[in-house]
């Protein structure tokens, strides 16, 4: 696969997506998501991550399997998480995705946990996405995919 900057060629888009608002979703910690002190464990953050991206691909109307089922991939290539205060066993949790950058080869979404009730930040994350085809070589999304990432919800 090529390396991140490869897919910043002068035929991608401009950087877009700052604009548009961000999706929260509700969660709650389960049991099997702690550890053995009832924090949640570090490495569930990036499955919530997941779980607001694809939640703000669907409201944006467009999901993963219908991007997968024309032959693109987005293929995480970095990942970066920043651990605030814990969350416990049965602590109620917002995840806050915003898509931050999309060009037709790169995306770029970033993270906000946040406590329910007391809306503090718990953590807050990045992730970097590549377009890849079936054989892993970076390509570009054609642009009426790439115009669904890019507008408002419900839209």
């Amino acid at each position: 696969m090529s390396s991140p900057s490869s897919a910043n060629s002068a035929t991608d888009a401009a950087p877009a997506g700052r604009d548009l608002p961000p999706v929260d979703i509700e969660e709650r910690v389960r049991y099997a998501e702690t550890d053995g002190m009832g924090i949640a464990y570090h490495g569930n953050y990036f499955a919530w991550f997941e779980v607001g991206r694809t939640e703000l691909c669907r409201r944006r109307g467009l999901t993963y399997r219908e991007i997968e089922g024309l032959g693109f991939f987005i293929v995480v290539v970095e990942a970066a998480c920043q651990y605030r205060k814990p969350l416990r066993y049965d602590d109620r949790f917002i995840v806050r995705t915003t898509l931050r950058e999309a060009t037709a080869k790169k995306f770029v979404f970033a993270y906000e946990v946040l406590g329910l009730e007391d809306r503090e930040v718990r953590a807050t994350g990045q992730t970097v996405h590549l377009v890849v085809n079936s054989q892993g070589k970076v390509t570009a999304l054609p642009p009426e995919l790439l115009d669904k990432f890019l507008r408002q919800e419900g839209a």
